[in-house]
């Protein structure tokens, strides 16, 4: 093999593993695809690697650069930085397929050298026949490898006719018997080379095929450990058997099982959201979407749940993946959310609340954010649901005629305008003044007889019109002094 070729290998400098996380920029990134990604970038952080993000876009007619740049902040609202990529570069660039088809080209001229890749001219309706034929009789259909011995003369005339041609490998040249390695997670895994007929390894239009170019890439980037999904693994037999033919060391193969639905079907739209930017916009924190991705097909071996990233680094073993097909439970995921939503601090919720309240329509400007956070952070489940809870605080209180008659008695009159002067001789108001207030106004009520839910009903009922929310000092905060004292003051004058 001629070792000066365009991107050889580079000799590695050390013995931590380089991995890599290769997306196809055809679409968002999906919800599985993620767990890839993240269970690559805790491999190498867990052993000192190196996550390298690399753009397969070979597929011309589907990849698009909103798709890429859609992929990469996706990685990013995750936390998954990586070490070299199309963005930041690196020494084993360029990192996107399309900028490497002088390097691909090259390879494949070698192979057709050692004879290990040959040209085929069969047309499709050549191919499709082949295929109805091989059906009909019962067979694997498969490359029958007509164009594998041509003749100089036969292949002379294909040329003269300017007929398309690509170039396929000859799985047979070095392949007599079966196809065996140790997958990470699988275990041995082996194939006879007799059903995987001879593939195409460079299309008509000079593009690499996806089994190619990541044998070519992962070979020039010294690629120590491929960890991807388990419907790769006849890919991976295939990539073995390119290796070998360039008589280079293939890397170790992880598969991971897949995320199923409910339903145990392969996980996609009809089970709900299935991208990272859709979970995004829908509310749920990246800390919990990690952290529930993890899980899936993964354990720490305790009881343990909550991981942070962080965390996630230290513990993660590749030993501790299952064989098993994951199930992706909503619920779940919605607990997780719920979870990581609670432990955040208010000035943090408040941020990331903001701009769900700002879409519905709300001028954020106006409102004390960290204090509405802070009295609706126990209710949610996701951040969109903030406007819905944060209602109370955003709009001028609403009484129905049920509410209006409650209040409209003396003993509730007497609790609201207690504290009413109590929150008018406050300088200001926050959680602990409010608590005060609430405390001061429940003793001066049980001298006169009023205790309990006839105190704290008609202060929920005038101060938002609901019958139940947050606590009262909560509410009191968010609402400020300045509106909670005109909200009580119109109910005592009758407005």
């Amino acid at each position: 093999m001629n070792e000066k070729l365009t991107g050889g290998p580079a000799e590695k400098k050390e013995s931590a593993p380089r991995v890599r996380f290769a997306p196809s920029p055809t679409g968002h990134l999906h919800i599985g695809t993620a767990r890839t990604a993240l269970f690559n970038w805790l491999f190498a952080r867990r052993y000192g690697g190196r996550f390298i993000l690399r753009v397969e876009d070979t597929d011309r007619a589907r990849s698009t650069k909103a798709f890429e740049d859609s992929i990469i902040e996706s990685l990013q609202w995750l936390g998954l930085n990586w070490d070299e990529g199309p963005d930041i570069g690196g020494e084993f660039g360029p990192y996107r397929q399309s900028e490497r088809l002088k390097i691909y080209k090259e390879y494949a001229e070698q192979l057709l050298k050692d004879g290990v890749a040959y040209y085929c001219y069969c047309s499709q309706r050549e191919l499709e026949n082949e295929r109805k034929r091989a059906l009909d009789e019962g067979r694997m259909s498969m490359y029958g490898g007509r164009c594998r011995n041509l003749t100089v003369a036969e292949r002379r005339l294909h040329e003269l006719a300017d007929n398309p041609k690509v170039i396929r490998f000859n799985v047979q040249k070095h392949n007599s018997s079966k196809i065996k390695y140790n997958d990470l997670i699988k275990g041995e895994i082996s194939i006879s080379p007799e059903v995987v007929g001879d593939f195409i390894i460079m299309k008509a239009d000079s593009m690499p095929t996806y089994n190619f170019a990541a044998v070519v890439d992962d070979l020039t980037m010294s690629i120590t450990h491929v960890l991807r999904g388990d419907d790769h693994i006849t890919n991976s037999v295939r990539q073995i058997m390119l290796y070998n033919a360039l008589r280079k060391p293939a890397p170790t193969y992880g598969h991971f099982s897949m995320i199923l639905g409910s339903d145990k079907a392969k996980l996609s739209k009809r089970h709900g959201a299935t991208s990272i930017t859709e979970y995004r916009d829908r509310g749920y924190l990246p800390e919990a979407i990690i952290n529930y991705l993890s899980l899936l097909s993964w354990s720490a071996g305790t009881e343990k749940e909550i991981f942070s990233l962080k965390e996630l680094a230290e513990e993660f073993s590749i030993e501790r993946v299952s064989k098993s097909p994951a199930i992706f439970d909503q619920g779940k995921l919605d607990w997780f959310n719920g979870r990581w939503l609670r432990e955040l601090p208010a000035a943090v919720l408040a941020e990331r609340i903001t701009p769900f309240i700002a879409v519905a329509g709300y001028n954020v400007e106006e409102f004390d954010m960290e204090a509405i956070a802070m009295a609706i952070q126990s209710n949610l489940t996701t951040l969109a649901e903030a406007p819905a809870y944060a209602r109370i605080f955003l709009e001028e209180v609403k009484y129905t005629p049920e509410v209006s008659e409650e209040l409209d008695t003396d003993k509730a009159k007497e609790v609201i305008r207690e504290i009413w002067e109590r929150l008018e001789a406050a300088e200001e108001i926050d959680i602990d003044s409010a608590k005060t207030i609430l405390k001061e106004t429940v003793a001066v009520m049980k001298t006169k007889g009023i205790k309990g839910r006839d105190i704290y009903h008609p202060l929920r009922l005038a101060l938002t019109g609901e019958t139940s929310g947050p606590e009262l000092f909560f509410v009191i905060n968010a609402l400020g002094r300045r509106r909670a004292v005109a909200c009580l003051r119109r109910l005592l004058d009758g407005n």
